[in-house]
């Protein structure tokens, strides 16, 4: 079993969008693709001993832009994709904990029969335990997306780096998107500016300021490449990284 002090970082916060829940279907919960997640999470635990806690979104169900783009109140939209990230929350728990590892979901909106509130301190001493937590309900309010909820959590919990995981092939922050421009070329490092003024939506702005205000480095790495999340732990260079 590896030692902590081989780590490049003890303690992360790992984003996962709701699509990454989809498994390649157009929306919801496919169970092979929450079971690869949640070995890549067993394997930091237990074989790194790194304590890892997870803000998911909720893309696969619902998407509170979309509903407005539809129609509806855009607030009222958000609420209802806040609603989704816990169904994923919940079943990325029950993966884990059929695997023997202890997690507790916490949610920014209060539903006790499901999930504990979130509580900072009380997140922390999960953390200190061996326990994953996972953050559902975004922020609690509408207009945030679930990067914000992410850099908000990393730098609560005092996280080492905030790792967003993508899916669909893409290995970190490109030039142009790489699946439809041949000549775009991988990023190996970025600064925050950099990503803020050349626009490069990796995450959203408000996301991007937070951590640099807080130096709160950010990894961009292919969540689904096999040994990705091990190797980037072990100080390998996967991904891009924004600093």
């Amino acid at each position: 079993m590896s030692s902590p002090s081989t780590n490049r970082w003890n303690r992360v916060l790992l984003k996962l969008s709701g699509e990454a829940f989809a498994g390649g279907k157009p929306f919801g919960i496919d169970g092979g693709a929450i079971g690869k997640i949640a070995d890549d999470i067993v394997d930091a635990r237990n074989n790194l001993q790194v304590e890892v806690a997870v803000v998911v979104g909720g893309g696969n169900i619902w998407r509170g832009i979309t509903g407005a783009e539809g129609g509806l109140d855009r607030a009222q939209a958000d609420y209802m994709g806040m609603l989704a990230t816990v169904m994923n929350a919940l079943a990325l728990q029950d993966v884990l904990e059929q695997k023997g590892i202890p997690t507790r979901v916490q949610s920014a909106i209060a539903m006790p029969q499901v999930a504990e509130e979130y509580i900072r301190r009380r997140a922390i001493r999960h953390m200190d335990k061996g326990r994953v937590v996972i953050f559902a309900a975004g922020t609690g309010n509408p207009f945030f997306t679930t990067d914000t909820t992410a850099a908000l959590r990393a730098v609560e919990i005092e996280a080492e780096v905030l790792l967003k995981g993508t899916h669909g092939g893409v290995d970190g922050i490109y030039t142009a998107d790489p699946r439809t421009n041949p000549d775009a070329t991988k990023i190996d490092a970025l600064s925050y500016l950099d990503v803020l003024n050349r626009d490069l939506r990796v995450m959203d702005s408000t996301a991007i300021t937070h951590c640099m205000e807080n130096k709160m480095p950010i990894v961009v790495f292919d969540l689904m490449g096999d040994g990705n999340l091990h190797d980037l732990l072990q100080g390998e260079a996967i991904g891009t990284m924004v600093s």
